[in-house]
């Protein structure tokens, strides 16, 4: 770690890790979500439905479940400098291929491949926990994580514009290949301008690839319960698209895919055996073991608090239109302030975290999120808009700073698999916002924010369970030297 100060405002040591991580951040969060702004230009250009439309928006995330997993262990093995680099590369050819998409085929096999884009954030929790101390560690993350997310926001805000300045028909393309470019030029930028860890530190990579390590038996049973609603959530995906869905795909390739997830779920379990299969017959000693239930709780507070912020920015705009009667334009942004929150919360959430304790500010901010969102059921015509908005506000504050407050946790839990435990993390946000919108299809507005308000009173029960990072974290060089590294 360095040991010069934390200055916002700084481009040099672990300042400039940290600016050039969340400018990629952004970069893949304006690339992955390039398509919404622009929706109704890329529907009439091809000729799309409006189903065809609605599983463009299912495939643009589909993948970013497993992607985060993947991405979270290449991260651990190879370093965030080589691994976000690549990825940025890598994934301007499906936004390109996206921009020049002809057909509804081609814009769905692109899409569906641009959800690996949405893997990037990952990457960035491992590198900016190499830079900077626990001491500062939350704020940095909510920084990196909370900025970055701005992505999002700045595509809805500038690419409309863009594709009117570059005109015609086809300034939808040319605005979305921009963003291709944009990612393509950063990589090689990141890449000539970052190291994996300051000067002198040793880079702790996982003893193997294929799967999370655990450290104790009930453990190992507990990372495969986990595992569970990652592949459920893919499934229900698929059912979306079956013919009891939006009937895209045929019962037949559904029925496919869901043969396939069984038969990957049983190659992961094989998979989690193989390196795990020594703690069966003697037991890990006291100085290496971690406690998986850390995870697991971390998994179940960000399925709430970020599943719940991808479900809400996507119905929130439609929701203010319904309940107000305003008309799409000011309704999208009235509803842009939940996400404009971001910019601040998720740095506040890190910084409090940091200040005031892991677990006590995880607590408070899971409770207010629950308080927010049974505010937000109670909501309808009769209210004052302006009542509305802040209380929007409000919840989006306590949800984005407990975003913050998870991911000022997952890099103190074991450094080496810190890609691994961030990636399964948020992994479980994208579960959250599949399973919220699915629920979204069946209720009215308000008794789908009741049940996420339900979902955080289950996750703050989880936390009775989890402990306060304390002392050192013991990780084994390549030489066989034992480090000690300080999380509190």
């Amino acid at each position: 770690m360095t040991t010069e100060k934390f200055n916002i405002f700084k481009f040099t040591g672990k300042m400039k890790i940290l600016h050039l991580s969340w400018m990629a951040f952004f970069i893949s969060f304006l690339v992955w979500f390039n398509f919404a702004p622009l929706l109704q230009a890329v529907k009439e250009t091809l000729g799309l439905t409006t189903d065809q439309v609605k599983t463009l928006l299912i495939l643009n995330v589909a993948l970013t479940i497993p992607a985060r997993v993947i991405i979270g262990m290449l991260t651990d093995k190879y370093g965030p400098r080589l691994v976000y680099s690549a990825l940025l590369a890598v994934c301007s050819i499906p936004c390109f291929m996206f921009a020049f998409a002809d057909s509804f085929v081609q814009a769905a096999i692109a899409r569906f491949l641009l959800g690996f884009i949405g893997a990037g954030f990952v990457i960035g929790i491992r590198m900016v926990s190499e830079w900077f101390p626990h001491n500062e560690l939350g704020t940095a993350e909510g920084i990196y994580g909370g900025w970055g997310n701005f992505g999002s926001a700045a595509a809805a805000f500038t690419l409309p514009t863009i594709a009117v300045l570059f005109g015609g028909e086809d300034g939808w393309r040319y605005a979305i290949g921009l963003t291709g470019v944009i990612s393509l030029v950063f990589a090689f930028v990141y890449y000539a301008n970052v190291t994996n860890t300051p000067k002198g530190s040793t880079y702790f990579k996982p003893k193997n690839l294929g799967a999370m390590e655990v450290t104790s038996r009930g453990d190992f049973f507990l990372l495969l319960l986990m595992k569970l609603p990652m592949y459920a959530a893919i499934a229900l995906l698929a059912w979306k698209l079956s013919p009891s869905g939006v009937d895209i795909l045929s019962q037949t390739i559904v029925n496919s895919i869901y043969v396939g997830l069984f038969a990957l779920y049983l190659l992961e379990v094989y998979k989690v055996w193989q390196v795990n299969k020594e703690i069966f017959s003697k037991e890990v000693p006291e100085l290496h073991r971690y406690n998986f239930k850390q995870v697991a709780v971390l998994d179940i507070l960000y399925f709430t608090n970020f599943g719940s912020e991808l479900a809400v920015v996507s119905m929130l705009p439609l929701f203010f239109a319904e309940t107000f009667n305003l008309d799409p334009v000011l309704a999208g942004l009235v509803a842009g302030a939940y996400a404009f929150m971001n910019l601040m919360s998720r740095p506040a959430g890190g910084w409090i975290s940091d200040k005031f304790g892991r677990k006590p500010t995880l607590m408070i901010l899971t409770a207010g999120l629950a308080a927010g969102y049974a505010l937000m059921g109670l909501v309808d015509g009769t209210w004052p808009l302006w009542l509305a908005v802040v209380i929007a506000m409000g919840c989006s504050f306590f949800v984005q700073s407990g975003e913050g407050a998870v991911f000022a946790v997952v890099p103190l839990i074991k450094r080496r698999m810190t890609g691994q435990i961030a990636g399964m993390t948020g992994a479980y946000g994208n579960v959250g916002a599949v399973t919220f919108l699915t629920i979204l299809s069946f209720v009215d507005y308000s008794t789908f924010f009741y049940v996420i308000a339900a979902t955080a009173l289950v996750g703050l029960f989880t936390l009775i369970f989890m402990d306060e990072p304390r002392g050192q974290i013991a990780e084994v060089a390549e030489d066989g030297t034992v480090h000690m590294i300080d999380v509190s």
